[in-house]
């Protein structure tokens, strides 16, 4: 037995204690309430406790509303709530102070982005230098995208990009328009100037609206896992824009900071359909008998794929690329002979 002085001091803290309390009391443990002379385990200190968890949740929501009214009226006011990291800055005294070595990366990203440099470029040169970012990790192409978008590298600030969905839960979510937000101009000193800023958000525009083949659901997004990093593949289209485009899936690791960080290669697309079509024993790739039974590809290196099954089976394969003299045809024969007497011809009418 648990003996407490009293069920409303007990209850009063969170809900979670009165949780706490019928847990016991389904290990058999009872709980005894000595100024309400009640027993957790008997009808009447089940009825309290209900009622007491009522009150307690109510009480918590009462506080909750209060504090976001006070954190919107400070957001109002240009007044930051809590102290985040941010790379660039330091928090003294409730304002964001610029820390000058990291202020010199913010610039060098800004500006290596106008200058052509892809999210992926950026990242991995800042990674080939052992530049870490604020949180001591490895940059990616997410991080420097968020740091081009931050209007707090301009001196302003966007309050309450996110918020609270309940008090219950304290689960956190993006405000997409749900609640107000407020933008307070100057709040703290600038690492970048405005035109530059407004520049990388046009050329950030202008790129989005691109088409992206990449951001396609293929048939193997999700199936395909790197064994030496661990790692997700992706889809890519290599040699774009040219008459070699293919489609080919590569590891997010080495596709986003280089080989260094992961030894792992490219695999064609039709390299994959056409070990899925061998195992699953079908003549060609069927993209709906896939589904149903490959649960999931590992490349544990490079020219190996092992395939899970659905059922529990296991089957390792081996692929190479198929070389040039295979894939050559006799059209394609042709045509270089052709190209080859045209610059024998050239060359004798010249001398």
């Amino acid at each position: 037995m648990v003996i407490c002085k009293s069920v409303t001091r007990f209850a009063r803290n969170t809900v979670d204690t009165l949780m706490i309390t019928r847990e016991l009391k389904n290990l058999g443990i009872d709980v005894f309430f000595e100024q309400e002379r009640v027993h957790s385990i008997s009808s009447d200190g089940e009825l309290l406790l209900s009622i007491l968890a009522s009150y307690a949740q109510e009480e918590s929501r009462v506080v909750s509303e209060n504090c976001k009214w006070r954190i919107r009226k400070n957001f109002k006011n240009g007044i930051i709530n809590n102290q985040f990291k941010i790379y660039g800055y330091e928090f003294k005294n409730g304002k964001l102070e610029i820390i000058p070595e990291e202020a010199e990366i913010i610039k060098i990203i800004f500006e290596s982005y106008l200058e052509g440099s892809g999210l992926i470029t950026i990242a991995k040169k800042l990674n080939a230098l052992n530049i870490k970012s604020k949180l001591g990790t490895n940059w990616s192409n997410s991080t420097i995208f968020d740091i081009l978008k931050n209007e707090k590298y301009i001196g302003d600030m966007l309050l309450q990009k996110s918020y609270i969905v309940d008090h219950l839960t304290k689960k956190q979510v993006k405000n997409n328009g749900e609640l107000p937000q407020y933008y307070v101009k100057n709040s703290h000193a600038a690492i970048i100037d405005r035109e530059l800023f407004e520049k990388v958000q046009n050329e950030m525009k202008r790129k989005s609206r691109k088409p992206i083949e990449t951001k396609k659901n293929h048939i193997f997004t999700g199936k395909i896992k790197c064994g030496i990093c661990g790692s997700n593949f992706k889809h890519k289209t290599a040699n774009i824009g040219s008459k070699y485009a293919k489609s080919v899936w590569i590891c997010n690791t080495f596709n986003t900071l280089g080989k260094s960080y992961c030894e792992s290669k490219q695999i064609p697309e039709e390299i994959l359909k056409s070990k899925a079509a061998e195992v699953l024993k079908i003549s060609e790739f069927q993209g709906d008998k896939f589904k149903q039974n490959i649960k999931q590809i590992l490349v544990p290196k490079f020219g190996t794929l092992l395939f899970y099954f659905v059922n529990g089976d296991q089957i390792e394969t081996t692929w190479q690329n198929p070389s040039r003299r295979e894939s050559w045809t006799e059209e394609k024969r042709q045509k270089a002979r052709e190209r080859a007497l045209n610059n024998l011809t050239k060359g004798e009418s010249e001398n």
